[in-house]
């Protein structure tokens, strides 16, 4: 009987260590996307300016104001 108690014991600390361990690659691939994120903002901006320009170009060579309806 004490054999089994070790054994459940066993599996449970092992379920434990299995969570903490996926809480641990969260964090790290959380932290690598906001490292990443930080890096690349100015260029990720100045693609949405790019866009956006463009857009209103578009709207504009149509005979769109840009502004309401």
């Amino acid at each position: 009987m004490d054999c089994i108690r070790q054994e459940l014991r066993y599996f449970k600390s092992r379920r434990g260590q299995g969570i903490v361990e996926y809480l641990l690659m969260l964090s790290v691939i959380v932290g690598v996307v906001l490292v990443i994120g930080k890096m690349f903002k100015p260029q990720i901006a100045g693609v949405f300016t790019g866009v956006m320009d463009k857009i209103q170009k578009a709207a504009e060579s149509v005979g769109g104001t840009g502004g309401g309806y």
